[in-house]
This record gives C-alpha cells, structure tokens and sequence, in this order.
C-alpha cells in the first residue's frame, strides 16, 4: 500500500498579488513603486515607544499627517488630521518642517509635495499605499480620450474637473487644459465655475461624485450623463451619444464607497427604526437618493458633532472612521453603525500601519530619507495651476 504525496502546485503570483503583498512595482499604477526592506515585526511590543522617540529625536523637523481613514495606531502619532486636502494645505503651512510624513495613500502624497516648498521632503511610510480610485485613470488612458472628444468635434467646449483623489498626473492634465480640481465638499461650486467656462464637463475619476454631483445638486437629468470607459473603443459611446451629454463621467469609483447598496440602506431601517442614514458622496446614486445625508468626511463628522444625545445613525463611509466616531460620541448616547453588515476597511489605506510608520521615523531620525514623493517639476507646475483654479473658486 502506498501513500500518496501531495501535490505540488506550480502556482506563480500575479502582478498585482505581489503589489498587494508589498513587493514588486507596477509602473502603470498611480503608485507604481514597491514597498520597502526589511519592517519591524507587528508582534513587537515596544513599536509605540519607538514610534515616540524617533518622532520626539526629530522634533520639529517632522510634521505627520493622519488621514481619517488611517488606523487608530497610526492616528495616535498624527500632528493633524484630516481630508487629503486639508492635509496637504497644513503640510504647506508648515515651512519649518524638512520632513511631512504623509500616513495616507499616494496621491495624497503627491499632493503635498506640489503645495510645499522644495525645501520639504514627503514621506510614504509604505509607497504600496495607494488608491484604487485613482488607479482607474491613467495619463495615457485620458490623452485618449480627449482624443476620442476631439475627434467627436467636442473638445473645445469640455472643461475637464478632476477630483482630489486623483494622481498627479491626471490633475497636470486637468490644468493644461484649463480645468480645476475639486473635492467632495466643494464639487458643486467647481462644476458651476467649469460651465461657465465651457458647455460640458469631462469628470475624472469617481462617476458616482460627479453624477450625484449633477444630478442631486444641480438639477441634471440622468439622461444629461454619460460613462465613459476607457477599456472599450471610443469609451463606449458614439459621437452622437457625446455630444448630447453635458457630463461625461469616467469610469472609476471607490472600492469602499461603492460597496454599499439600497440593500444596505433598507436593511438598516429596518433594524434599527428612527435611524438617520448618512453617507459620502461617493456611494452609488441610489443609495445617495435613499439617504438621509449626504456629505463629506469633513461634513459626517461636524454632523455627528451637532446631532443630539440619544440619536441613531448608520454611516455610509470608511470603517476605521466610523468605528471611531461611534467610540467618540458613545458617552453623549448617540449610536453609531456602520451602514453595511461587512466590514470594509480601505485596504490600501491600511498599509500604512505602525511597523511602517515606525520604521519610516526611525530612517529619518538616523539621517536616512526614505520613501519621498517627489512630482516632476512640469508635472507639478500643471497640477498646481488647476489646484489654484480650485483655491480661486468663489
């Protein structure tokens, strides 16, 4: 009788499974970098006392910043925290600081490098951290469709509007084609500015914060929206179906926010009665119609603030906030929930954890630059023309 051997497998990883474990590069993606050596071991029970001493040996050279999404691990080091683009305007507020060590992904390094000095070096604790948003647009994938736009005879009449959460050098584009940038608490102001300029919009790269945008700010009809995707011929559309559009959306979103579903709204009034639903602008349009409130991180939590003692709430944005939020306001009797029943954390986002956070302080602290984020000059004079459009908007 003999015993069978098991069987080995000739199974090699993907390129993006190596991404996603910390190694390899990817020169197509907006993070297109691989992760670092050798990282001190999460099980180590001493990592917050490091974190501490290297911050504390370089005082006031380094200035951190903690995205609300980020780990409370993390958070705890945090010299501010905010949106992505608060947090790159406090960076640039701090000139005396030669290090901004950025916990948050790499378009948010990104831009906090092109709104500090030269002088200041931006740090990505992990340069894997990055996001799947503004990896579904590329520079080559957007020349091509500004292609398709003027080839349809359209072109001249698009202002193209990008989000914050876009890479570098999608918000060039957006620049030297004399568009601005926009974020989910002003996208309202920055598409009223695009057409007075123009007679159409090219949104990049989140579809669901332009057509809520449009649609459940403006007045827009679905019908006056159109997707563009850039895996398909032409996007997908004709020339007739472009030219009737007055928003041309791309097609991106995040993997956080469009994970949530009318499903999930329904479900939670019915298990929890009287609650007050809340979500970001980001989530799918009919969850945005179902909700209650709609806003951004900035808005759910100052409305968390404001909201009485003894309210209920389910919140339609990522999980380490809400988590936190609910911590925070449980003293004042105000309940707190995730609005979907899986958890759903932003993966990328969490790559910046205490070990690479640790690690990163202590390289800086032995005089040893790691990780910068550094934006070409041309790519950056571009980029920052359409940020100032958007600082310009009334």
């Amino acid at each position: 009788m003999t015993t069978a051997q098991p069987q080995e497998l000739d199974v090699q990883p993907t390129p993006l499974a190596l991404l996603l474990l910390g190694r390899e590069a990817d020169p197509k993606s907006e993070r297109g970098v691989e992760c670092p050596g050798d990282l001190p071991s999460p099980s180590d029970p001493d990592l917050v006392e490091r974190a501490r001493k290297a911050k504390d040996k370089l005082g006031d050279k380094v200035f951190v910043l903690g995205h609300h999404y980020q780990r409370d691990e993390v958070i705890q080091f945090a010299d501010v925290t905010g949106d992505s683009f608060k947090l790159a305007r406090d960076a640039a507020a701090r000139p005396e600081a030669e290090y901004i060590v950025f916990c948050g992904v790499h378009f948010m390094a990104e831009s906090a490098d092109i709104l500090t000095s030269d002088d200041q070096k931006v740090v990505l604790p992990d340069l894997a951290a990055g996001c799947s948003m503004a990896d579904m647009a590329t520079a080559e994938q957007v020349a091509e469709c500004w292609d398709v736009l003027t080839e349809a005879g359209i072109a001249e009449q698009v202002v193209p509007v990008s989000y914050m959460n876009s890479s570098a050098d999608i918000k060039a584009f957006t620049g030297k084609h004399g568009g601005t940038i926009c974020t989910s608490s002003n996208a309202k102001r920055a598409l009223d500015w695009a057409f007075e300029q123009g007679e159409k919009v090219l949104f990049l790269p989140d579809q669901h914060l332009g057509r809520n945008t449009a649609v459940r700010d403006m007045g827009m009809s679905l019908e006056d929206c159109v997707l563009y995707n850039p895996h398909k011929p032409n996007g997908g559309l004709t020339a007739d179906e472009l030219r009737a559009a007055k928003m041309i959306l791309w097609r991106g979103h995040c993997s956080v926010h469009g994970r949530f579903s009318l499903d999930s709204v329904r479900d939670v009034r019915e298990r929890i009665p009287g609650v007050n639903v809340l979500v970001h602008p980001e989530c799918k349009n009919e969850v945005v119609a179902a909700a209650d409130y709609v806003g951004s991180t900035e808005y759910i939590i100052k409305a968390l603030e404001a909201a009485p003692a003894g309210s209920k709430w389910a919140i339609g944005t990522e999980l380490n906030l809400v988590r936190r939020l609910a911590n925070r306001f449980a003293p004042e009797g105000k309940e707190i929930v995730f609005l979907d029943k899986t958890v759903c954390f932003c993966s990328t986002m969490n790559r910046i954890d205490l070990p690479h956070l640790v690690w990163a302080l202590e390289s800086l602290a032995e005089g040893n630059l790691v990780n910068r984020i550094e934006v070409d000059k041309e790519t950056e004079a571009f980029a920052k023309l359409a940020l100032e459009r958007m600082l310009a908007l009334p």
